[in-house]
């Protein structure tokens, strides 16, 4: 059985969406395995945009079996609304082809207004988060409160497990001056959602017996990227999950052993969504540039990306700590029209250079990055589908990148459509 992992090796929005739409179409199964509808993939078939929120990538074609794991944080209104959308656009949806693990914690509208709450009177320390309500159901999660789908189906015991939430909840809105919820009107809400997935849900040996067969091939979809890992990323500027590519078992609930291969998400450049450290920001012409061009807006909140030069140091050790065996490298069409690039090969603090991304919050803030200059190709790779239509000089951008951060490159994406990708690597033949 084969099974590859997909993860963002810089801070999210690498392109995710269309990589794993591209390759489910070798797959058998696309599992989703943790995060929330924070995360945004945007994929283009056939000149049809689709934006997906929690569904897995797969659930767009037809013969494929699509999970959402336990790992992931359900929004169910947002679930429904994103089913019904797909649905209305005559995408096949029903309990064949997707299935929602028994285990998966539920975000209610209380986690929602905490989140919101938070960042507004966090002032200057705001995360940026889509104040969606993910951190505190994850929260809810580790203080073993959580609501999960398997409490959904019965009111009584969904009833005792309310009380118990609120108990929490309703003393933190008497600390902010907020009206506290009444435990009848979050059951009857988050009961009445509850009929309408209780066909797709399924305990995870369900799900592992009928997808254990020798053929299966499996991909994990992760959501966000490395650098927003709760332990390994940029803390405290990071998602509230473990966006490292050994979740995707956890998240899952399947076998370990059934994960052979990790594809990094790499974008040919840098954006970042939100507060937090950015070493090669560009906070000026060039990254308005690359903004415009590359059309960087969040999928899920529609804000403006940051956006900056390729830095090595953050990706080299997204694939040493994650075992990435390949990189998918995307939108290297944006870079089409630079005459000169720049790489970011190590930095300085404080005088001293160092080759690694230090954890301190303060000693990131302080970065300066060291550059190595590149020459662009100055000409279209834009709608590329074979190594050989690019230009020398981007073949040499892509060999480059590949030496300065360790790993080989399996794919490159010349545009959002999924037919313009040049393969390199077949990761499951």
């Amino acid at each position: 059985m084969t099974g590859v992992v997909v993860i963002g090796s810089q801070w999210g929005d690498e392109g995710k969406g269309k990589i794993v739409d591209w390759l489910s179409s070798k797959a058998d199964v696309v599992v989703r395995f943790q995060g929330g509808h924070n995360a945004g993939h945007t994929l283009v078939i056939d000149n049809e945009t689709y934006k997906l929120n929690l569904l897995p990538s797969g659930i767009l074609r037809a013969d494929k079996k699509s999970i959402i794991g336990n790992g992931v944080v359900l929004d169910l209104r947002a679930l429904i609304t994103e089913i019904k959308g797909l649905t209305d656009r005559n995408i096949n949806i029903s309990p064949q082809n997707l299935s929602i693990s028994d285990k998966a914690s539920i975000i209610l509208p209380l986690h929602q207004k905490l989140d919101e709450l938070r960042e507004i009177n966090a002032g200057k320390s705001k995360i940026g988060t889509t104040k969606r309500g993910i951190g505190p159901a994850y929260e809810d999660k580790v203080a073993r409160r959580s609501i999960r789908v398997c409490d959904l189906f019965d009111k009584n015991q969904l009833k005792l497990k309310v009380d118990n939430l609120l108990n929490h909840h309703n003393a933190l809105m008497r600390g902010y001056g907020e009206i506290e919820y009444e435990a009848s009107s979050v059951v009857n809400e988050v009961f009445d959602l509850g009929q309408v997935i209780m066909p797709y849900a399924k305990s995870i040996i369900e799900i592992s017996r009928e997808i254990n067969k020798p053929e299966n091939k499996i991909l994990f979809e992760g959501a966000q990227g490395f650098l927003l890992d709760i332990d390994h990323g940029s803390y405290p500027f990071v998602t509230s999950s473990n966006t490292h590519s050994s979740y995707a078992a956890i998240g899952s609930g399947l076998n370990p052993n059934r994960i052979n291969h990790v594809m990094g998400i790499t974008k040919a450049y840098t954006t970042r969504v939100g507060s937090g450290p950015f070493p090669t920001e560009e906070d000026n012409d060039i990254g308005q540039k690359l903004g415009e061009i590359g059309h960087e807006f969040g999928t899920v909140t529609n804000r403006k990306r940051r956006c900056g030069w390729f830095d090595t140091v953050l990706v080299s050790q997204a694939v040493q700590q994650s075992g990435i065996n390949g990189i998918a490298l995307t939108k290297l069409d944006v870079l089409d029209t630079f005459k000169v690039l720049k790489v970011c090969i190590g930095y300085e603090i404080k005088g001293k250079k160092i080759d690694y991304f230090p954890s301190s919050e303060f000693d990131q803030a302080n970065i300066k990055p060291i550059y190595e200059e590149i020459e662009g190709w100055n000409s279209k790779t834009a709608g590329s589908q074979n190594i050989e239509e690019l230009p020398e000089k981007a073949v040499n951008y892509i060999n480059r990148l590949s030496d300065l951060i360790g790993a080989k490159i399996d794919l490159v994406s010349t545009s959002p459509k999924r037919e313009d990708t040049i393969l390199l690597n077949d990761v499951f033949s």
